[in-house]
């Protein structure tokens, strides 16, 4: 009885050595960002000359990008037509009455 408490003691006693010793070894790789990673504060300070089109993903100078950006703020004018809209709307207020009122049944 007396030498299987010791054994135990033993196996939990190398057991929480190697879990610790492990730990250690793979924080030590995990904590830095790798070499060739830029710092953000170098990357905030950058001033961007290029951008994107958002619609085709081509290179675009800054002026034709915010030239891009102001036609697509300007929204076009709705193209559906009034009974379709009318019946989403219904629809929506159906939608939020039976959420209010659960146990109508319309």
């Amino acid at each position: 009885m007396e030498r299987k408490v010791i054994l135990f003691i033993v196996l939990g006693v190398i057991t929480s050595l190697l879990i610790g010793f492990t730990s250690y070894w793979g924080e030590a790789a995990l904590s830095l960002p790798p070499k060739e990673d830029i710092p953000e504060e170098i990357l905030r300070t950058e001033i961007i000359i290029e951008a994107r089109s958002p619609i085709d993903g081509k290179s675009l100078s800054a002026a034709e990008y915010a030239e891009l950006q102001a036609k697509l703020q300007i929204s076009p004018p709705p193209k559906l037509d009034p009974k379709i809209r009318e019946n989403i709307f219904l629809l929506r207020l159906r939608k939020g009455l039976r959420q209010i009122f659960p146990f109508l049944n319309f």
